[in-house]
């Protein structure tokens, strides 16, 4: 009996560090997710605004923070609405590259309620923002993103 009670436990803990570690929201250093950019003002205002640490909250391990109060509520109340497509990571580079890549929290667009991020930066000496050729072609690269996420989300 003992022994079974140690095996249960030490499957619950495998399996709670199983999904906490499924989780790969794209975080800096500090596991701060979206570089410290409020996710709900996107919604709210169609901007993008850096939060507080006063205003934050963690869920899987990332935290989240917000510029008011308000947001902060209006993302507990209903996280999923709010949270960026493909964890955070680039939204053309999962359609076009499917690879996760880091974004630029100030280059994103709301479509169809849903919140969409992207690289907005230098790649290989030239400015380059994945929003244009994402826009150039939304619908399809919104279906190729889908079905690249599907086995992407869960690589490192």
């Amino acid at each position: 009996m003992k022994k079974a009670k140690l095996m249960f436990a030490a499957f619950i803990v495998t399996a709670s560090m199983s999904s906490i570690s499924a989780q790969h929201v794209f975080t800096n250093t500090d596991k701060i997710a979206n570089n410290g950019y409020d996710v709900v003002n996107y919604f709210t205002t169609n901007l993008a605004a850096r939060g507080s640490i006063d205003f934050s909250t963690t869920i899987t391990g990332a935290t989240y923070y917000f510029v008011s109060a308000e947001n902060l509520n209006l993302f507990k109340e209903s996280p999923n609405k709010y949270l960026p497509q493909y964890d955070g990571y680039c939204s053309f580079a999962v359609a076009k590259m499917n690879k996760k890549v880091p974004v630029n929290p100030e280059t994103f667009r709301i479509d169809d309620g849903k919140l969409y991020l992207f690289y907005n930066d230098f790649w290989e000496g030239k400015p380059f923002n994945t929003i244009v050729p994402w826009l150039n072609n939304e619908a399809d690269m919104e279906k190729i993103a889908a079905v690249n996420w599907k086995t992407l989300k869960n690589n490192n």
